[in-house]
């Protein structure tokens, strides 16, 4: 399996410590956030590459880090060639770049490069297998008022999801996406697919609306604490509260 981690953003709301330094790189517990979700992935025995793919203002900041970090599985970083939110490419339009890139024929686990969760990879790649199709994990966020800024989910009793609104006035749950997804192989080309029909690069909620209206998708749901790393608060407390 393939991994790929977008981390193309510019975090311009984590000012000024992310002027010079992207927030992937920042410090909790001792680590930059990146190797945290890289233990994470190592530990599934099953990824024999991690594409990490971000943008021309901070590719030498992963550079110089690359040459420094030992891993078990092969990283590449790639360089979107973006210099600003003006200009960039999105999430999925990342995504898109390193499957051009790469020629990817295999399946495909998708973390964001600022997220940090309390919770194994292991169960929800489980599912992934048992399932064969398109995976979302799911957090229970337990607040409607905070579900308000993220994706939500709403599923039914065999964890397929029935209902998937990004950023949404008033959410029907408080199942939100932490940004992990996982596709077979097979289904893959359903991302070029989707950028080819001139949809939405930006966030891969809106990605996830299209699944459900083209394909399918399951959310596998995690009780265990996520952290989003998006503002100063959320930092604090990923530095006091995530368990690594």
């Amino acid at each position: 399996m393939k991994v790929i981690i977008p981390a193309a953003g510019y975090a311009t709301r984590l000012y000024p410590l992310t002027m010079n330094k992207p927030k992937h790189l920042l410090d909790v517990k001792g680590k930059p956030i990146i190797e945290h979700i890289i233990k994470k992935i190592e530990e599934l025995n099953a990824v024999d590459e991690i594409f990490i793919i971000t943008n021309e203002k901070f590719y030498s900041n992963f550079k110089g880090w690359s040459k420094k970090f030992s891993s078990k599985v092969t990283i590449k970083i790639f360089n979107d060639g973006t210099t600003s939110n003006d200009d960039r490419l999105g999430s999925i339009g990342d995504i898109k770049f390193v499957l051009d890139k790469t020629k990817l024929d295999d399946n495909l686990l998708v973390v964001a490069g600022d997220n940090l969760f309390n919770f194994s990879l292991k169960e929800v790649y489980d599912f992934f297998i048992d399932k064969k199709t398109n995976i979302n994990a799911l957090y229970d966020i337990k607040s409607f008022e905070d579900a308000r800024q993220l994706g939500v989910a709403t599923i039914n009793k065999e964890g397929k999801i029935i209902e998937f609104k990004e950023k949404p006035q008033f959410p029907k749950s408080t199942l939100v996406s932490p940004a992990i997804y996982l596709f077979p192989r097979h289904k893959v080309n359903l991302i070029s697919k989707y950028i080819k029909e001139d949809n939405n690069p930006d966030k891969i909620g809106y990605f996830m609306e299209w699944l459900l209206a083209n394909d399918e998708l399951y959310g596998y749901v995690y009780e265990e604490k996520w952290f989003d790393i998006g503002w100063p608060s959320s930092l604090d407390q990923a530095r006091k509260e995530f368990k690594g």
